[in-house]
């Protein structure tokens, strides 16, 4: 996905700076090089509409959203959004890095893995599907960063996984997570174990001698023996 995002140059810093722009309705960010790297000398201080800024992160590519992005209505920058911050209790947005990006350049994302289908394993065996890594990271150029890595599960039975490696025919990208990293298999259910039964004890007629005639019995016997 590809979008334009318009930005405005602001000036100052700090805590109290922020507050203030947050409340007329904007949202504070920064712009970095593009290395990625965070250097004072290519840092520029932004401001940004937060609801534009929410649409991008809650679409199919969040994060890994390529935008053309614009200061002051001037030349676009290809960049990626490197961070956010929200309010861990409103879950306001608080405040945004960008990274400028070069297109002829590889970089590193992080991408979802999205499973298909339902497993032999599952359907025929009654396993259970264990999705252990749910996204890993590669290097990819700039216009071909995945939306999500697709797992096809149709075939797995219990016992059976999917690995990196698996992945990798004819993949633009490539991978910087382990190969052998597992991504999903399928389990066998667990099986609860059965309550021990305490054994009763049986009388020479063999009878279940219930506890309290076991106790009279006990009773008799010690006065007999008085």
């Amino acid at each position: 996905m590809n979008t334009t995002l318009q930005t405005e140059m602001r000036s100052g810093r700090g805590k109290n700076v922020a507050r203030r722009l947050r409340r007329s309705g904007r949202l504070p960010g920064v712009v970095y090089g593009d290395s990625g790297g965070k250097s004072a000398s290519d840092a520029v201080a932004i401001s940004v509409d937060p609801e534009v800024l929410s649409s991008i992160l809650h679409s199919d590519t969040g994060v890994n959203t390529l935008i053309g992005l614009t200061i002051d209505s001037g030349t676009p920058n290809q960049v990626l959004i490197k961070d956010y911050q929200l309010n861990p209790i409103t879950r306001e947005l608080l405040h945004v890095d960008f990274y400028r990006i070069a297109m002829d350049k590889v970089i590193t994302v992080t991408v979802p893995f999205e499973l298909k289908g339902e497993a032999e394993g599952v359907k025929m065996q009654g396993g259970l599907i264990d999705f252990v890594q749910r996204e890993f990271a590669v290097e990819c150029l700039p216009t071909e960063i995945p939306e999500h890595i697709e797992v096809d599960v149709s075939d797995l039975m219990i016992g059976q996984g999917v690995r990196v490696r698996d992945l990798l025919e004819d993949a633009p990208w490539k991978p910087v997570t382990d190969v052998d990293t597992l991504i999903v298999h399928v389990i066998a259910p667990k099986v609860e174990e059965e309550p021990e039964v305490e054994e009763e004890e049986v009388t020479a007629e063999g009878m279940v001698e219930p506890e309290a005639e076991k106790d009279v019995a006990e009773d008799e016997e010690g006065k007999t023996g008085d």
